[in-house]
């Protein structure tokens, strides 16, 4: 029988508490401006009125900088079916939630509709479908009756609310900056936020699909008294874009972000550009 004394115990116990805190630091994610991977994720799924159903997605980008640009194709697809299911082929840095839709029929029943994504050499993938844990509350928070905010492309427009949101066509020139009007309007319900100011409703654009790059002359505009916003995008290249606006408010403290897990309350809105 070997006997370990006192102080021989307590060196061994030093010494793999050491090696499991060495091991802890060597796999702790280290912070990428660039090169790193995307992770597409589901948010959830909700039913339509015509009983189809709507499925919600997003993604994690690990860059910190790095916005990368992946067309519909095998580094970019869904599956089975068409790849091209109106998911982004341009994503920016970090943890983006609820920023397109799918809506698959009555009878989807437990099928899935995977969602894969390739970039600087690793691929992830995520399948969407409709176990009922799933089921998530977009269009009014339960607890508190919030509901997000009402977009339309012209003061006396079609609304839309929710993550499927609403889409416009325009046409732009290379180099010409294109006017980009919304109205906008929130329902002022809080839920999270103690600071005693008036609730806020903010807007952010970016670009969601397109050849080459687009600037804003806003890209986070604000509403006049009018409830309308404007900015203008320009294009550097021609070809087919989409640019989307976020409709967000303040009812948790997510901000425009939407990366903690809450999936009310906010508006997709969407601008289909030709530039010539």
């Amino acid at each position: 029988m070997i006997r370990i004394g006192r102080a021989g115990l307590c060196l061994a116990l030093c010494a793999c508490l050491a090696a499991a805190a060495a091991a802890q630091t060597r796999d702790a994610p280290i912070p990428h401006a660039s090169g790193q991977s995307i992770s597409p994720a589901y948010e959830g799924w909700y039913q339509n009125p015509d009983g189809t159903f709507t499925l919600s997605f997003g993604y994690f980008n690990r860059n910190y900088e790095e916005r990368l640009d992946i067309p519909v194709g095998p580094y970019n697809r869904f599956e089975p079916g068409p790849a091209d299911r109106g998911q982004p082929t341009h994503f920016l840095p970090r943890r983006q939630t609820g920023i397109f839709t799918v809506v698959v029929p009555a009878d989807f029943g437990d099928r899935r509709l995977v969602w894969s994504v390739t970039a600087h050499g690793a691929t992830y993938s995520v399948p969407g479908h409709l176990r009922p844990e799933w089921q998530i509350d977009v269009l009014r928070e339960v607890t508190s009756g919030n509901t997000p905010p009402e977009v339309r492309f012209a003061p006396d427009g079609d609304a839309a609310q929710g993550p499927a949101g609403i889409r416009a066509q325009e046409q732009a020139r290379v180099g010409a900056p294109l006017d980009l009007a919304l109205w906008a309007v929130d329902d002022g319900v809080r839920t999270f936020t103690r600071s005693g100011r008036p609730p806020t409703l903010g807007l952010v654009w970016s670009k969601f699909r397109g050849p080459g790059d687009v600037r804003f002359s806003e890209t986070a505009p604000q509403l006049d008294e009018g409830d309308r916003a404007l900015t203008t995008a320009t294009f550097d290249a021609p070809g087919d874009y989409v640019l989307r606006v976020l409709a967000w408010d303040d009812s948790g403290p997510q901000g425009y972000t939407m990366a903690v897990g809450f999936q009310c309350c906010w508006t997709n809105a969407y601008v289909d550009v030709s530039v010539q």
